[in-house]
């Protein structure tokens, strides 16, 4: 019998924008997988300077209403129960170990494939999952690593221009970055003002 395939796309998502939807959209395009689990860690260890992340169940919800219609997409919130920091090996293990009936691919924008050798044990994630990889502005994979390409899957993906730094530094100028129901969240909770 086939596994099925699940791919794993993780992130803060402070917040989800377009970029995130496309994105998954491209993952779910492939025919290499099944399902998108959009992965919604709660404190990532390389993203530790910021100052402040946007309080989980914010970013939770946006995530919930961007991917609402999207079929094949489950939201997961499995970081929040493991132990911290939640590293991508962590997971993926734990996820190996509670579905053996799966296999799990990591998605990942190009500009994480070009610095996936800082990643904690890459080479032991490395060693058991595939890398799935979409384009994203101004990155160039060309700059990773060999034992890391020889690992990636590059998908046709038309990369959209649009960072959650930017938003996050633009506040309401939302137009086209973040689907209508996110922007309405937003606004009502007076995030990123």
């Amino acid at each position: 019998m086939m596994k099925r395939r699940v791919g794993i796309f993780g992130g803060t998502f402070d917040p989800v924008h377009s970029g995130h939807i496309e994105a998954v959209h491209s993952f779910l395009e492939s025919g290499l997988i099944d399902e998108v689990w959009v992965m919604l860690t709660p404190d990532p260890p390389h993203k530790r300077h910021r100052s402040k992340h946007t309080p989980y169940k914010h970013r939770l919800r946006m995530l919930e209403l961007a991917f609402s219609e999207t079929e094949r997409v489950k939201i997961c919130t499995l970081e929040r129960e493991l132990p911290q920091p939640s590293y991508t090996l962590q997971t993926l293990q734990h996820l190996t170990t509670t579905y053996p009936d799966t296999r799990f691919f990591l998605c990942l924008g190009e500009d994480s494939v070009s610095s996936f050798h800082t990643w904690h044990r890459y080479r032991d994630i490395l060693s058991d999952f595939s890398l799935m990889a979409v384009k994203r502005p101004g990155s160039d994979a060309v700059e990773a690593e060999d034992e890391v390409l020889e690992k990636t899957i590059f998908l046709e993906h038309k990369p959209v221009d649009i960072s959650s730094t930017a938003i996050r530094q633009n506040g309401s100028d939302m137009e086209q970055m973040v689907p209508d129901t996110v922007a309405a969240y937003m606004e009502e909770h007076e995030l990123y003002t």
